[in-house]
């Protein structure tokens, strides 16, 4: 989500008390099945269904629990519950499987942050990587399946493209195969999300090796299935389509009908979307005289033929709101009757309380259910169950690791990938992207990919979709409790007769940072924004999204970037920051905007 930069960052809110609109989705006509028990063997697809050794229909019922892909390096919250508290509570929701985003530099970090290891002993002393398999193995206790999620190359932020100046393709590729050897005996792993949020300069079959998400996917797939062909192989979308609108980062799959993914084995391939609603970012479709009845028209043309044809499975890999508007309850209502209706896999973001622009499932506790949005998610879950952790010591049954990681790189590699085209792309893309990745890439394939798609573009439209995965706030020290969120606000006026108003929420604290959501909008458009407050404990800002931010002689600092700008009238931008410091977070700072 915004993440982390998602777009990816989102971090959590205080519970909410609205009531679910259920309406649209009890009038569906089919019904998943109600299991959420955990598959049989590994997992293959059948059309657009998944089936489990048995050819037993399965559905993906996940939920993201991020922090892995931060720079604590583990899942977040670990500080205030165990790892089996969190498994046996998403267990007990109707989950049948954890999606778990990580970095390829906490693959090969030395330690993790974040953990009270009075609450869990056993992870005490353990690498990142282990605490990675010690995921996968309590998972199993509860009945979760495990889906590998890589979020960021980095802890700093997601990346547009599968690679960075620092974290080659051949990199990305082997840590792949690493993880596929390492989990190659164990089922509990059902499958890799090869990139998190393709966008910016990503395309989809434009020819292009450098931007080329679709022949990049195809060559890290057929890796990870020459070391195990059983994983589930799950490739996610692009912001900027050619046969339809821009969307949502991951979320874009039109061009998939015109040039779609051919792996080495056949029936391991499953697209996945990323979708979120209007307090995300107000897409045009939002605006539209006829919303929510528009909205299935809009799902199908990006992604939704895929599995309405029976052409391959599409999990709908992040979708998430905090359920505070009737806009947002409208599009999580039909979203949940489309997934119903074409019985598809799913992911909601997040487990987390701390996720900013969606919240979670759990309230900054990390143990009290929010029971609205459980309730509105309910036609789509398993039958809800009473799951008790299992203690350490108990039963551990272990994966068989026999993959390691490579270490972290100091310096820009220079491996580069050398793979040979099959056909050589017949028409070059008539429309290019508009906006560059943040960094030039220094190492970059130089395969050509297959044959582009020979249809023209579609009409794009001007919407600037905002990050969807998410950074979460990563921690040092390990909060000792959950502080109620702060907040303030500020309106000023800016000349001509507009005023901006900046609302400031502290979403969660700890000894030793907090995270902060800013709400920014404005009576008239502006190309920028700058918001100051005080705090002269603050020593550093790890991670932003929607705007930069520094610090400087006890002043915090943002001004608003990437998606954050420019400001249309009337439409507020969500972004946020976290803060590293050396004392306890303001609760009301006074701010200044400009």
């Amino acid at each position: 989500m915004l993440r982390s930069t998602w777009r990816s960052v989102r971090t959590g809110g205080p519970a909410l008390l609205l009531l679910p609109l259920l309406l649209v989705t009890l009038m569906a006509t089919s019904v998943l099945p109600a299991t959420a028990a955990a598959p049989t063997g590994w997992l293959h697809t059948k059309g657009s269904r998944i089936l489990d050794s048995t050819g037993k229909d399965h559905v993906i019922r996940a939920t993201s629990w991020f922090g892995m892909e931060t720079s604590g390096c583990a899942p977040h919250g670990l500080w205030q519950i165990s790892l089996d508290q969190g498994l046996a509570q998403i267990a007990s929701m109707g989950f049948n499987t954890i999606r778990l985003p990580f970095s390829n530099e906490c693959l090969a970090a030395g330690s993790p942050t974040g953990i009270d290891f009075a609450k869990n002993p056993a992870l005490a002393g353990k690498k990142p990587i282990e605490i990675m398999d010690a995921v996968v193995t309590r998972a199993k206790l509860y009945g979760l399946s495990v889906i590998l999620d890589r979020h960021r190359p980095d802890s700093a932020a997601q990346s547009a493209l599968w690679y960075t100046p620092t974290w080659s393709e051949a990199r990305w590729i082997s840590d792949w195969t690493m993880l596929a050897q390492r989990y190659a005996k164990n089922p509990t792993v059902i499958g890799v999300d090869l990139h998190n949020e393709p966008r910016g300069d990503a395309c989809w079959g434009c020819g292009d090796a450098k931007r080329d998400w679709a022949a990049a996917a195809t060559r890290a797939g057929n890796a990870v299935l020459k070391v195990n062909p059983k994983l589930l192989v799950v490739v996610e979308g692009v912001e900027k389509q050619k046969a339809g609108p821009v969307t949502w980062w991951g979320g874009g799959l039109a061009d998939a009908k015109k040039r779609p993914i051919t792996l080495s084995v056949k029936n391991q391939l499953v697209y996945s979307t990323h979708d979120y609603p209007a307090s995300v970012f107000n897409q045009t479709w939002f605006r539209a005289t006829d919303y929510p009845r528009n909205l299935p028209a809009v799902w199908r043309a990006s992604w939704g033929y895929l599995q309405e044809s029976g052409t391959a499975p599409v999990l709908l890999g992040e979708f998430g709101t905090k359920l505070q508007t009737t806009s947002d309850r409208q599009w999580l209502t039909a979203l949940v009757d489309y997934v119903r209706k074409n019985q598809m896999s799913f992911a909601y973001w997040s487990f987390n309380p701390n996720s900013g622009d969606t919240g979670g499932l759990v309230a900054d506790d990390w143990t009290t259910p929010q029971t609205d949005k459980l309730a509105s998610l309910r036609p789509i879950l398993g039958t809800p169950r009473t799951v008790t952790p299992v203690p350490y010591p108990g039963p551990t049954p272990t994966p068989t690791p026999t993959g390691s990681p490579t270490a972290s790189p100091t310096a820009t590699p220079t491996t580069t990938p050398t793979t040979t085209p099959t056909t050589t792309p017949t028409t070059s893309p008539t429309t290019s992207p508009t906006t560059s990745p943040t960094t030039s890439p220094t190492t970059a394939p130089t395969a050509s990919p297959t044959a582009t798609p020979s249809e023209t573009p579609g009409t794009t439209g001007t919407p600037t979709s905002a990050p969807t995965g998410g950074p979460s706030p990563s921690t040092s020290t390990s909060p000792t409790t959950a502080p109620s969120p702060s907040s303030t606000s500020t309106t000023v006026p800016t000349g001509s007769g507009s005023t901006t108003s900046v609302t400031w929420l502290r979403q969660s604290a700890w000894q030793g940072g907090y995270v902060v959501g800013l709400t920014v909008s404005s009576t008239q458009a502006r190309t920028g924004w700058t918001v100051r407050w005080s705090d002269p404990s603050a020593t550093a800002v790890s991670n932003a999204w929607g705007m930069r931010c520094s610090v400087a002689s006890g002043t915090v600092t943002c001004t608003g970037a990437d998606y954050g700008v420019p400001l249309k009238a009337g439409q507020p931008v969500s972004a946020g920051l976290q803060v590293v410091t050396a004392a306890a977070a303001p609760a009301t700072p006074r701010l200044t905007v400009s």
